[in-house]
């Protein structure tokens, strides 16, 4: 069990329950990147916007006209602030207003970043995302107690370099939980 203010859920990852049915969280894998006795944030990194691409984003910002070596992928970070966006990254790149939450992962929300990345200079591995997801004091919390989240620990492997679509089920994994035999069974103490 986990203190309510240690803010220990920095640094790592959210699963949500199989059984979860909330259009904006089902089936989602969510890195926190704050977690204090004020609340905490994070971002859906499993989750692509199918309906807005990364040139529809460029061409609305002050970059200039660009040919991407690759496709650029853009995810729904959350259901709040949609237009705001944010980059979770590797600490090869570090800038004034990058966030580093721990030697792997930052943040970083500038207009620099998102030139850097469509010209190639950003950092290696990146997810870039539109809006954000966040929790009141005790929020998150609570819905741990009610077995919406399961926790697990952060890896780059899994956040940078494993299929969108293989987060979900692949995290579940790690923790020794099957989808198929997950219960929905909570007992109190």
């Amino acid at each position: 069990m986990f203190k309510l203010d240690s803010g220990n859920l920095t640094g790592k990852c959210l699963i949500s329950s199989p059984y979860m049915e909330d259009e904006h969280f089902g089936r989602s894998l969510i890195y926190i990147c704050s977690h204090s006795k004020d609340g905490a944030m994070g971002f859906v990194i499993n989750k692509k916007i199918r309906e807005f691409s990364f040139a529809d984003l460029a061409s609305q910002l002050p970059i200039k006209t660009f040919n991407p070596e690759q496709n650029i992928d853009l995810h729904q970070g959350g259901p709040l602030e949609r237009i705001r966006g944010f980059v979770i990254h590797s600490t090869d790149y570090v800038k004034a207003d990058t966030v580093v939450i721990d030697n792997n992962i930052a943040i970083s929300s500038s207009l620099d970043i998102i030139n850097d990345i469509a010209f190639g200079m950003g950092p290696r591995d990146n997810i870039i995302a539109l809006g954000y997801s966040s929790w009141r004091p005790h929020q998150l919390e609570q819905e741990i107690i009610n077995n919406d989240w399961l926790i697990t620990d952060t890896k780059p492997e899994l956040i940078f370099r494993t299929k969108d679509e293989d987060k979900w089920e692949k995290a579940l994994n790690e923790i020794g939980i099957a989808p198929a035999n997950f219960s929905s069974f909570s007992g109190h103490a």
